[in-house]
């Protein structure tokens, strides 16, 4: 079968940096389903993982965790799926990853695709909106349903990939003001359209902006983005007894920033499940079915903003690229062989 991977963490602008190859074809075991894979989508987790985890000498690591396909064979204790059924997930990143025309996955982190969008519009969707779910009902605590809620959550980052889902699910599954934060005006836009009550520059001062907009209290952060550069300003605004989630790496976090104001703060990686075969990890599952019934029932839109061609390394290299500038918006999405 044909795959994307590399040898080496090289520089997206290195010839090497992604190759094409050729490799067997796995066999599922377990509870593992095989997809031949229609569309992927590229996040940041593929670069960062690219730049710090070099496989074993004479080896070559599959990236990509986003795809959406048909499942082409199922392991012997498989049942929730069957040959030929409609999928979407993202992966384990301790496996091969969707950069590869047949993918094994188990079967309990991955949903049905949503009958109303294509290979291409789902595989935008599973690992943005695992994160988002996760991140806003697990970790915030927020509650769904559409009673008044008399606090504020901003989404630091609204523009990105998670952001562009996290806008949604707050605003339409919840009684939150969503506002999010977006430095360019077409960014700004795209998470107003998206359904952001309000959305700030974060470049400027944040909390001026904020009581400008007379919202209320900022209770629940999302920060997904730059967190160093921003924690500090929030903790200044975040109400008492607030909750603060992070999904990024910052190289520097100080937790006791939010001492006084007895903030809890929460971590949100929407790989643990898979990681450490939690007893909870079909929740993965459930999710995705949850989301892909809102998709097709229009309460929530695909976040895929842009398509790069075929699934080869050199679209995937344009695509770490765009990714790694801070650029991109929504999604980008790679179709076919």
């Amino acid at each position: 079968m044909k795959a994307v991977g590399y040898q080496k963490s090289l520089p997206i602008e290195d010839a090497n940096a992604l190759i094409d190859f050729e490799t067997a074809k796995p066999e599922p075991k377990g509870r593992d389903i095989r997809v031949a894979v229609k569309a992927i989508s590229a996040n940041p987790v593929d670069y960062k993982v690219r730049k710090r985890a070099a496989p074993p000498e004479g080896e070559t690591k599959i990236l990509g965790y986003d795809a959406a396909g048909i499942v082409d064979a199922v392991g012997p204790d498989v049942t929730l799926f069957k040959a030929g059924d409609e999928v979407f997930y993202a992966g384990s990143i301790l496996r091969q990853g969707t950069n590869a025309e047949f993918h094994l996955v188990d079967e309990r982190i991955v949903g049905r695709k949503p009958k109303s969008l294509s290979f291409a519009q789902a595989a935008a969707l599973p690992l943005t909106s695992i994160t988002a779910w996760e991140l806003l009902f697990d970790r915030l605590g927020a509650v769904p349903g559409k009673s008044l809620d008399p606090r504020t959550l901003l989404i630091i980052g609204g523009a990105g990939g998670v952001g562009s889902i996290l806008i949604q699910l707050a605003r339409r599954l919840t009684g939150l003001t969503v506002v999010a934060t977006a430095t360019r005006p077409e960014s700004q836009k795209w998470c107003l359209d998206l359904g952001a009550h309000a959305v700030i520059d974060h470049s400027q001062s944040m909390k001026e902006q904020i009581e400008k907009l007379k919202v209320p209290p900022v209770a629940l952060v999302a920060s997904l983005t730059f967190t160093d550069q921003h924690y500090k300003a929030i903790a200044e605004f975040i109400a008492p007894q607030g909750k603060f989630g992070l999904i990024d790496d910052p190289p520097e976090f100080t937790v006791s920033a939010f001492k006084g104001k007895a903030v809890s703060i929460h971590w949100e990686s929407m790989f643990t499940r898979s990681s450490f075969q939690t007893p909870d990890m079909i929740a993965q599952h459930h999710l995705l079915n949850d989301v892909a019934d809102l998709l097709d029932k229009g309460v929530l839109r695909t976040t895929l903003d842009q398509t790069f061609g075929t699934i080869n390394a050199a679209n995937l290299k344009r695509a770490h690229a765009l990714l790694e500038s801070g650029k991109s918006r929504g999604k980008i999405v790679l179709e076919g062989w």
